[in-house]
């Protein structure tokens, strides 16, 4: 996974000393990616803290789910990988996200996701609140920024995070969900950006990129500032870019 080979200076941001997990956390949506009769847990924010649990960091999920049995699954099974489910809100009427998703014979994913569903009605509650402080590091991505109300609670609790807190954005374009005004307001606020090979050219199209992938990437993130631009490309692996410095690792083979 590309979040275990982020170079040490970055890691070195998230470590509060050698003796003390680091806190991270992973805010939007919470869903559950159906295909036929599967149903796997996911949702980008979900899949962050669920690796850097397993890496040994202390992993916290906020966002929100139905009190449904999707819900209740969701809790139990985030809680047996070691992540904490404390900062889960139950919001009442509606359902826990959700999608149904098909792949078609060339292994190509496509996704149908219903409107309002719980991460949908982000609520951060004042405990969660407090934590922001003690945070080394939060994943937060595009979809869940397709309600006013979760991209407005989204944006305060990243305003309230120190300085010294690495944000990850993981851009992640999904139906309609998104627009250049969520794009490029995440990108002002983030250190990390992850993306794919389709959301590097449209990228391309909304900054006025050239070049390849990975010199489309370097220029984002000259032109924000990152620390980190992570493009992930299937089955042949992913490039890190940073101001210095470019790692490119063709994956591993089943």
């Amino acid at each position: 996974h590309w979040f275990a080979r982020l170079p040490s200076s970055v890691q070195s941001m998230m470590v509060n000393s050698a003796d003390m997990k680091p806190l991270v956390a992973g805010l939007g949506e919470l869903l559950w990616d159906v295909v036929g009769a599967d149903e796997t847990l996911g949702g980008a924010p979900v899949n962050f803290v669920y690796h850097a649990a397993q890496l040994g960091a202390s992993a916290l999920a906020i966002s929100s789910i139905g009190d449904d049995l999707r819900g209740r699954r969701a809790m139990s099974h985030l809680a047996d990988h070691g992540v904490v489910t404390d900062h889960l809100t139950v919001v009442e009427g509606v359902p826990t996200g959700f999608v149904q998703a098909s792949v078609d014979t060339n292994g190509v994913a496509d996704y149908l996701f219903p409107d309002d569903v719980a991460w949908d009605r982000l609520m951060i509650e004042p405990a969660t609140e407090e934590l922001a402080p003690r945070l080394k590091a939060i994943c937060f991505g595009s979809l869940a920024q397709r309600s006013q109300h979760s991209r407005a609670a989204i944006h305060r609790f990243l305003a309230s995070l120190p300085d010294s807190a690495l944000k990850i954005f993981d851009l992640n374009i999904r139906q309609n969900f998104y627009s250049e005004e969520i794009i490029r307001d995440s990108l002002i606020q983030a250190d990390i950006l992850k993306l794919n090979d389709d959301e590097i050219y449209l990228l391309g199209r909304l900054d006025d990129l050239e070049g390849s992938p990975e010199q489309r990437l370097t220029i984002l993130v000259e032109r924000y500032g990152l620390t980190l631009g992570v493009l992930t490309r299937g089955d042949r692996g992913s490039v890190l870019v940073s101001s210095t410095t470019v790692s490119d690792h063709p994956g591993f083979q089943a």
